[in-house]
């Protein structure tokens, strides 16, 4: 708290800070892992500092405490452009970003997932590539996240208890012979890094008052701050990244807490604002010398955007299950994760456990349902269980952030999310639905509902990495292949989504980053 209260504070006008735009899983943790390797950093993070006395055990309360609330617009075939049309895509707007709102789970890409293209083969009208980089290459820094995080299941930490709702699934799953247990998370199931034991009060998710949920906002960021080399600058909204006339990023304009527009020199820029901020950022960075925006040469700034195929199921049982105690989503199911062309769909899924409270599942059950029937099922909250698929989409160039002609408070053009499902995912989505329908069938659910997909998912992909830069925006370092001091530190980077949730992989790639910047520094060649 020393370092919090007598804050480092780099001028300016200084241009030997790296600067990091976002204080998420990616930026957080970069922020750290420079620190502590001695590089002086300015985090830049568009929300408040919270603290855990600040947040809420109350759903709604947190969601607008926590969410990013500016206008965006949708257009596509997806269903959430019809149900969301100007909040489409959902993320957080905080110290800490998104990793304050999070589940925990923690599941590590699988080596085909990073070989899709080579794999899966040619699907007509994706944009499927490899990864640069391969999951040998990721695996140690995979390790090293997961001891930081303090994942379950790894490193000798037990696994979170069952809940009811796990016991649900895993009634219904063990019939089916499916390989299913609570999973891996990063939330203390016992006391570990400083961190509590989680008390299973249902709202560890949201804020988490406890400290027992890994964060950048009470791991990271705290410790960078201990470094004091990090100047930590919320409320800081970044509007443009400049550059100068050699094409190297030089530094990033802002407007700050106070409303007063600011230039911050840098030695090297990163961006780690999600999925939509990021390219969007780089977009309205546009130049005589980059007139498309910067690092957007080839045209791939924005593209390939994937959300992964978010499908969940809500049962009526005959006896209670409470589904909202306890820790949210330990329940997993992972024998469709590999790709079977066999099963007609390309790429795989995981079926995870999923409940959310009363007010949320009456919101999202099914948008505009109303009635006796929809009464009757809401009035069954207590007994209701459910799960949620989480399975790779299929990249495709048309689906894009791009910028609209409306302007935000800060002069930014509002970003516009395009999104049609491929006949992939709709094949991949209907096998899941099948496969959860089952289990809850098998458990004796008494009625299923399939919910839509809502604008909670796992953003990924809109600047991506590419051994060629006639393919995708970075290279297998997280740089810009046209501007060697231009980063990307969160999950518009993927150069594929497989079907994980995408935190653990991001704090990995970010720990992988940390090498590559502070070795190229110490080189003299950044």
């Amino acid at each position: 708290m020393d370092a919090i209260s007598t804050p480092k504070r780099y001028d300016l006008d200084d241009d030997g800070v790296v600067v990091i735009i976002g204080s998420g899983a990616g930026g957080g943790t970069l922020a750290h892992e420079l620190t502590r390797r001695g590089v002086e950093v300015v985090l830049m993070e568009a929300g408040k500092h919270l603290t855990a006395e600040d947040f809420v055990n109350d759903e709604w309360g947190g969601y607008e405490m926590l969410s990013w609330l500016d206008k965006r617009t949708a257009s596509g075939s997806w269903r959430v452009a019809k149900d969301h049309p100007e909040a489409p895509s959902w993320h957080c707007q905080v110290v800490g970003g998104t990793t304050t709102h999070w589940s925990g789970c923690c599941y590590r890409l699988i080596a085909d997932e990073m070989r899709a293209r080579s794999v899966y083969g040619e699907i007509p009208g994706t944009s499927l590539i490899d990864w640069p980089i391969t999951l040998e290459e990721l695996e140690p820094y995979y390790d090293l996240a997961e001891t930081k995080m303090g994942v379950t299941g790894t490193n000798g930490l037990p696994p979170l208890p069952p809940n009811n709702n796990f016991k649900v699934m895993y009634w219904g799953a063990s019939r089916l012979g499916f390989d299913v247990s609570t999973g891996r998370h990063a939330i203390n199931s016992v006391d570990y890094d400083g961190r509590p034991a989680t008390i299973q009060d249902g709202f560890t998710i949201t804020g988490d008052k406890t400290g027992s949920r890994w964060s950048t906002l009470n791991v990271e960021i705290p410790r960078a701050l201990a470094t004091g080399k990090l100047d930590l600058r919320p409320q800081s909204r970044a509007v443009q990244v400049e550059h100068d006339a050699a094409g190297k990023a030089s530094g990033v304009v802002y407007v700050d807490g106070n409303g007063v527009r600011q230039r911050q020199k840098a030695r090297a820029v990163v961006l780690a604002g999600n999925c939509v901020e990021s390219p969007r950022l780089l977009l309205h960075s546009a130049s005589g010398r980059f007139p498309n925006g910067l690092a957007n040469g080839w045209g791939h700034v924005g593209r390939h955007y994937l959300r992964h195929v978010i499908q969940t199921v809500w049962s009526v049982f005959d006896k209670p299950v409470n589904m909202h105690r306890g820790e949210i989503m330990t329940g997993l199911v992972r024998d469709f994760v590999r790709h079977d062309p066999a099963r007609g769909f390309a790429g795989g899924y995981y079926v995870e456990l999923n409940s959310m409270g009363l007010p949320t599942t009456a919101a999202f059950l099914e948008p505009g349902w109303w009635g006796r029937d929809f009464v009757s099922v809401i009035e069954q909250y207590s007994h209701m269980a459910g799960m949620l698929l989480s399975g790779e989409d299929m990249p495709q160039p048309g689906n894009r952030v791009t910028l609209t002609d409306e302007l935000d408070a800060f002069g930014v053009p509002v970003a516009n999310i395009h999104y049609d499902d491929h006949p992939n995912d709709l094949r991949l989505r209907s096998h899941g639905y099948k496969t959860m329908t089952a289990i809850h069938k098998a458990a004796g659910a008494k009625r299923i509902i399939e919910a839509p997909a809502y604008p909670a998912s796992h953003n990924l992909g809109s600047n991506r990495m590419a051994a060629r830069a006639e393919d995708g925006v970075l290279d297998g370092n997280g740089r810009a292949h046209e501007m060697r001091n231009l980063f990307v530190a969160d999950g518009s980077s993927f150069a594929t989504g497989g079907a994980c949730n995408p935190t653990l992989t991001i704090v990995a790639l970010a720990i992988r980053q940390a090498d590559f910047i502070a070795g190229q520094m110490a080189k003299g060649e950044l």
